[in-house]
């Protein structure tokens, strides 16, 4: 358990699921974790999967299917390089025209989830997924599930989570 935070809840796991607006269309969702405000509550997240559609094999075109999971909201699929960004997976495929080889990332990779005390905190009352296609032919779509533990934090703490939180966009 994080230092300066008190569980308030066992254990649970959040579900949901994003498809594209529009095939090859940048599309986000927020999801509300009804976190109490007032009691200084938190979302302690322990673990992440992500799971996105496969890209389409498109011709003589690179495909690939992106999506994110992150604590505030963003204009694009986030990478782990960024801050507010808690997971990610994407599918590759790429296609000279003569041949085509897929790939697949996600993150975390290492550490594995069970070697850490948690992924992350969310401190303000949702977390956003993302998703994006590029050179597919339907519209792609992604199913994400968190695990974590509602936690209440001291005045501080939580000041300076929300903070934290806020400036990492």
């Amino acid at each position: 358990m994080p230092k300066g935070l008190k569980s308030t809840s066992s254990l649970i796991q959040i579900s949901t699921s994003l498809s594209e607006t529009a095939l090859n269309t940048f599309t986000q969702s927020q999801v509300d974790l009804q976190l109490n405000p007032l009691d200084n509550e938190v979302f302690v997240v322990y673990a992440i999967d992500i799971n996105a559609s496969s890209p389409d094999l498109n011709a003589n075109l690179a495909s690939s299917v992106q999506a994110s999971v992150s604590t505030t909201s963003r204009t694009s699929v986030g990478s782990i390089a960024a801050s507010n960004v808690l997971g990610i997976a994407q599918h590759n495929i790429r296609n000279d025209g003569v041949s085509a080889v897929g790939f697949t990332q996600f993150a975390p990779e290492t550490p594995t989830a069970s070697a850490l005390e948690y992924v992350g905190i969310i401190a303000t009352n949702d977390f956003f997924v993302q998703i994006l296609g590029v050179n597919n032919l339907v519209a792609k779509d992604c199913q994400v599930r968190v695990y974590g533990e509602r936690m209440k934090a001291d005045s501080s703490i939580y000041a300076a989570l929300v903070q934290s939180e806020m400036l990492s966009q």
